[in-house]
């Protein structure tokens, strides 16, 4: 790849705000200066807009193998990378399940060849895949997934004697969905004998409830501190989690940290009435009172990164009954504009926003030289535009699914530019043709 020289950004970085010039070489960036000359590069002239670190979502469901009607890696990463994320973590809950180290090497195939953002994909663990994952590199991917309330695909782990082998026997991140299953299921049992399958989706937060979030992610949080497991707690929901999580010590000293997703920082339950099923989601959207606990958390530092959980289902899917609607949605083509119009609204800083959503997902990971704007890194780049109006409709979205929950609304900002390791991946709503897309390495 040829020299790119970035003039005139507006850099935010590190907790910091800086007008500067950024000069790349061979997909890393070699020089971050107030003024740099190269006749040799390609000027992209930023006109004062915003340079971010490329963000890394933690968590994204792109549905391949197996799912590939509802999306691909192909598709989903280009959504992704328009969306101004140039790194992601997919789940294991694909068709085969990624339980095994030759599904997990043979989904890293299929991007290798296909995906438009740098990758890499969770290992599943089960009630009965332990030695696969004694047997798993710890440099091999970004971690283990445990589903101990099921989700789409059902890989549900509900051995004890297993999960606490499991967090015994592993020096990888586990992050883990937590719901209460036995909660879950009384609770479905009884709205079904009221209502039939036609439950009201505005039931979804009762039915998958406050508490059910409550006694799994405090089990496995007393589990990870009996073990010194390293425990990440997936799409947090409820303002009653809260309490579970310090904010007392450095990101890199905890062993135990939160994430929360776009949509419960968004919608609140007041939402269902006119989303209806393409806000279902697991976990599902709780009250207004929640949502505030969540942004207080997430600004005081007790939770430690931003994600999407992009899972996306096709329309004729969503539109069932609620017992047969998948729960899900596709982000990752506005998750990052969705959080730059909560900046906009005085919500966070930018400095927040960049710390939660790209440098803490790597400081948690241990990603090898990304998540940030510095000399040595790979140039994961963003440029945006914090003046620009545009509304999201059908045909200016790029999931496969050709949905999303925020058509109709209006957003402030767009993403002008993505690089992927130097490359201009997408450029003023053009996606490239050709992929720098690049495994995930790790400093463990």
């Amino acid at each position: 790849m040829g020299k790119v020289l970035i003039k005139n950004a507006r850099a935010v970085n590190e907790g910091r705000q800086f007008e500067t010039d950024v000069l790349i070489e061979n997909g890393r960036i070699v020089r971050i200066d107030a003024n740099i000359s190269d006749a040799n590069a390609n000027i992209v002239d930023f006109n004062g807009n915003l340079l971010l670190p490329g963000v890394i979502d933690d968590q994204v469901h792109f549905r391949e193998p197996g799912l590939t009607h509802k999306g691909t890696i192909y598709t989903e990463s280009r959504a992704a990378v328009a969306g101004g994320i140039t790194t992601f973590m997919e789940q294991p809950n694909t068709i085969p399940q990624t339980t095994t180290i030759e599904e997990h090497e043979s989904k890293f195939a299929i991007a290798s060849k296909s995906s438009f953002a740098n990758y890499s994909f969770k290992f599943g663990g089960t009630n009965d895949n332990l030695e696969e994952i004694k047997r798993l590199d710890k440099n091999s991917c970004s971690g283990i997934k445990l589903f101990l309330g099921s989700s789409t695909g059902n890989m549900l782990v509900d051995n004890e004697a297993v999960l606490e082998n499991i967090f015994r026997n592993t020096e990888l991140v586990i992050s883990t969905h937590c719901e209460d299953e036995g909660t879950i299921r009384a609770n479905l049992a009884h709205y079904k004998e009221k209502y039939g399958d036609d439950i009201p989706v505005e039931l979804h937060p009762v039915i998958r409830s406050v508490e059910a979030c409550y006694l799994s992610s405090s089990k496995a949080i007393a589990l990870a501190k009996k073990t010194g497991a390293r425990l990440h707690v997936f799409h947090l929901s409820t303002a009653k989690e809260m309490d579970l999580f310090t904010n007392k010590i450095p990101l890199k000293e905890k062993k135990i940290t939160a994430e929360v997703c776009i949509h419960h920082l968004w919608f609140s339950d007041e939402d269902y009435r006119d989303k209806g099923t393409l806000i279902k989601w697991n976990p599902a959207v709780k009250s207004a009172t929640d949502r505030t606990a969540l942004w207080e958390a997430l600004l005081d530092d007790r939770i430690d990164v931003i994600a999407t959980d992009h899972a996306p289902h096709t329309l004729e899917e969503k539109d069932n009954v609620y017992t047969k609607a998948p729960s899900g949605g596709p982000l990752v083509q506005h998750a990052l504009v969705a959080m730059l119009q909560k900046h906009k609204e005085g919500r966070l800083s930018l400095e927040e926003l960049v710390r939660k959503m790209c440098h803490n997902p790597a400081i948690l990971f241990d990603i090898e030289k990304r998540g940030y704007i510095r000399e040595g890194y790979f140039a994961d780049l963003v440029e945006v535009d914090m003046d620009f109006d545009w509304e999201v409709k059908k045909p200016n979205i790029l999931y496969k699914c050709g949905w999303s929950p925020f058509e109709g609304t209006t957003f402030g900002t767009r993403i002008k530019r993505t690089f992927v390791n130097g490359h201009l991946a997408y450029g003023n709503g053009v996606l490239s043709d050709e992929s720098k897309a690049m495994r995930l390495t790790f400093e463990r």
